[in-house]
């Protein structure tokens, strides 16, 4: 038996003559199967399309990039256009499924959202820092982690200034 590309979870395929066998000793009925399509790691679909969520980064979303994508057949080149905002929606044409009813494919909707790192070195700190104060964006002091604490406390970085009596 062939299933037909595109089939969702709600379809149900009958084949003629291949069920029980008549009772009476006619012929034999029609077996049903029901679908079950599994979920896939990276895409969700809705009806022929497919989504899938890419993370970009600040950079990529304020400037601009182009980014790989997976797609049913591969990876492909995405442009992001400068000014992108997290959650924005781009269409990748025919890139869904297929109608088993009908021809045509579906579209993949890539939806991107913002990747926030959790750790950043000094360099990239400074640098959101100093883009922070060209945009007046009033943002948290620096923290000193426990080492910088510690290192400040053994190797202060100046001397104390003397009051005079």
């Amino acid at each position: 038996m062939n299933i037909p590309a595109g089939v969702d979870g709600q379809t149900k395929l009958r084949i003629a003559g291949e069920g029980e066998p008549s009772p009476n000793g006619g012929p034999n009925g029609d077996l049903y199967c029901f679908i079950h399509v599994e979920e896939h790691p990276l895409f969700v679909r809705d009806g022929q399309n497919l989504i899938c969520q890419v993370p970009i980064s600040y950079t990529q979303a304020a400037l601009g990039a182009r980014i790989d994508v997976p797609t049913l057949e591969g990876r492909e080149t995405l442009d992001i256009p400068p000014g992108t905002q997290p959650g924005d929606v781009f269409t990748m044409r025919n890139r869904g499924l297929p109608d088993p009813r009908r021809r045509g494919l579906g579209d993949l909707l890539v939806q991107v959202h913002l990747e926030v790192p959790k750790r950043l070195d000094a360099r990239e700190e400074q640098l959101l820092r100093e883009l922070a104060e060209l945009e007046n964006s009033n943002v948290s002091p620096h923290r000193k982690s426990f080492f910088e604490k510690l290192r400040d406390y053994f190797i202060p970085d100046e001397e104390p200034v003397k009051q005079k009596d």
